[in-house]
């Protein structure tokens, strides 16, 4: 590849931790733990890819939650409260992320072939740094450790899915030109920052968010089950804008080929 200079990975759901359990299990343990009120997992999962805090207050806004909330506390979610949960979440998240550190099967391998052949590896999270802190460490243990990351509260501007961590990627990095980066994420907001940022975008449609099962948990689905998760994990990536969307980061090199040949011809995302 002559053209691309990098990519912009996402972390959980896309190189670690199959199926982005960490974060979805924690949102439902703290609404639990803060206020005593129930969310679904389900629900945990709509807002994924934002910053925690505006991803805690998009839970409090959704109908169906915000029904209830108004039933058993007779106003709208307030800062406050938002604020009380996400305090209570963090302590629950730096745990969890350090058990799910483990990267997705086959992704290790790409990213070295990639890295060897001169791209450069930059990240950014919906975590917060004191999370993504502990998630490196554990991340680099297991061998991963991209060339630069930025996490959801480190930039004034804000995070997604505005371009602003991606596009810090791209001066941390020296990249020179914003088409010839590749923004990798599982997320509808993670590909949205990634077409803000005017980047390539690849969306990671079973080991992510859109599908949200572990790799034993997908394993014992029927094939019809995969089939139909598959399906509407593709399609919930498409609407959002991906160029490409992919099973898993281990699938990426063929389309990276075919981004870079459409550079090549003038071709722009």
């Amino acid at each position: 590849m002559k053209h691309l200079e990098a990519l912009i990975l996402d972390w959980a759901g896309t190189v670690v931790d199959h199926g982005s359990v960490a974060p979805t299990t924690i949102f439902v343990e703290a609404f639990k733990s803060a206020f005593n009120f129930d969310i679904t997992l389900a629900q945990a999962r709509i807002p994924m890819g934002m910053g925690k805090w505006d991803h805690i207050a998009t839970l409090g806004k959704l109908p169906e939650i915000d029904s209830r909330w108004q039933a058993q506390f007779g106003a709208p979610m307030s800062d406050e409260q938002i604020d009380h949960i996400y305090n209570t979440f963090m302590p629950l998240q730096k745990a969890k992320v350090a058990e799910r550190a483990m990267p997705i099967a086959g992704v290790l391998a790409v990213i070295k072939r990639l890295q060897e052949q001169g791209m450069k590896i930059g990240s950014c999270s919906g975590y917060p740094r004191q999370v993504m802190d502990v998630l490196e460490v554990a991340a680099a243990e297991y061998g991963y450790k991209p060339d630069h990351s930025v996490a959801s509260d480190e930039l004034a501007a804000g995070s997604r899915p505005g371009p602003w961590m991606a596009l810090e990627n791209v001066n941390a990095l020296a990249i020179k030109r914003v088409a010839h980066c590749v923004k990798v994420d599982d997320s509808a907001p993670g590909i949205v920052e990634g077409l803000n940022a005017g980047m390539w975008t690849v969306g990671v449609a079973l080991s992510g968010n859109a599908v949200g099962l572990t790799e034993q948990q997908w394993d014992a689905c029927t094939t019809q089950e995969q089939t139909e998760l598959a399906r509407d994990a593709y399609q919930q990536l498409h609407q959002a804008g991906a160029h490409y969307v992919i099973n898993s980061l281990a699938d990426i090199e063929p389309v990276l080929i075919e981004i870079d040949a459409k550079l090549a011809q003038g071709g722009r995302p």
